[in-house]
């Protein structure tokens, strides 16, 4: 049942980003949506002093924040941002009655229930079993990965881990070949190691290499632009992502048994945009040999909703 405390203001912190959004009263939609650069900010303190002030905002009553990091402690740290803060330090500096802090993408899973369908884009598969598991992945400054169930009570139940730290597999020897450069200079490879938005840095250096071409260091976004200007180099890097990322959703489906949906959300999908093969895409996402037909049921849908995990921590704190 919803509580009554508002104003509510929701935060998804990531990596790169941070984004917030207030409920002023209860049933109304999110308002002042705003979106910063963490790099700008000492501290998440900070940043949320700055959205109040610059949109005359209230202070909020409950907060509830998705974070790109394990929530395991009083203390949050996170991984590929400089920002830590205490749950109750902060929660005494703003003088909040409720405060909820989960994974961003425990956040994400939360609002896949609720999102439309003007807010994804499928790709191929069967028709999604409503109560059955779901999953969400997206490659951003990092790897995010949580599953959605239906608990006994009928509610529904995010569960987050930090799957994208766990080993990638090669499924062609070109992928082999990637990854036997990347252990080289890694030791482990995770998937995150080429599934975010440094792991397209990482396949550049790598296809570069395979090539025997001179590699100057390039950001994400600047591989991004090779591609859309047609640059072979770039353009390998975005097949070889694209094949890497359908084959760890289809992982994530087989484990998770998520019948009900695999959505791919993440900042890196959103700025590929026709950029990203839809195609080689879900065919990646169903080689899996024996169980090919299986991953054939399965939906796949592409996020285009800008905020969705915002949606997902004000759910949270209806729970």
């Amino acid at each position: 049942m919803s509580r009554a405390n508002h104003p509510r203001l929701v935060g998804d912190i990531g990596g790169t980003s941070a984004r917030f959004a207030m409920q002023l009263q209860a049933g109304e939609a999110l308002g002042a949506v705003a979106e910063y650069a963490c790099a700008d900010f000492g501290s998440l303190d900070a940043a949320l002093r700055h959205y109040l002030a610059q949109h005359g905002l209230p202070a909020p009553e409950e907060m509830a924040l998705g974070v790109a990091t394990a929530v395991t402690a009083e203390r949050i740290v996170f991984v590929n941002n400089p920002w830590n803060f205490s749950r109750s330090d902060l929660q005494q500096a703003l003088g909040l009655e409720r405060l909820l802090v989960l994974n961003d993408f425990a956040a994400l899973a939360l609002s896949l229930p609720a999102l439309a369908a003007g807010q994804m884009r499928r790709i191929g598969g069967g028709e999604a079993l409503a109560a059955a598991p779901r999953v969400v992945v997206g490659p951003g400054t990092g790897l995010g990965l949580a599953a959605l169930a239906r608990g006994l009570d009928g509610r529904w139940v995010a569960i987050s881990g930090e799957g994208g730290h766990g080993s990638i597999a090669a499924l062609s020897e070109e992928q082999a070949q990637v990854l036997r450069l990347l252990r080289r200079e890694f030791g482990h490879v995770s998937a995150e190691r080429v599934l975010s938005g440094p792991g397209l840095v990482n396949l550049h250096r790598a296809l570069s290499a395979l090539a025997g071409a001179a590699w100057r260091e390039r950001t994400p976004r600047e591989v991004v632009e090779a591609a859309r200007g047609g640059d072979d180099l770039a353009l390998g890097v975005l097949r070889l992502f694209t094949e890497f990322l359908g084959g760890f959703a289809g992982n994530q489906a087989l484990s998770f048994g998520a019948l009900g949906g695999v959505y791919i959300g993440g900042g890196v999908t959103g700025r590929l945009g026709p950029l990203l093969d839809t195609v080689l895409l879900r065919q990646h996402f169903e080689a899996k040999g024996r169980l090919a037909a299986y991953l054939q049921l399965i939906p796949l849908w592409l996020i285009e909703d800008p905020h969705p995990a915002l949606l997902g921590a004000l759910r949270a704190l209806d729970d």
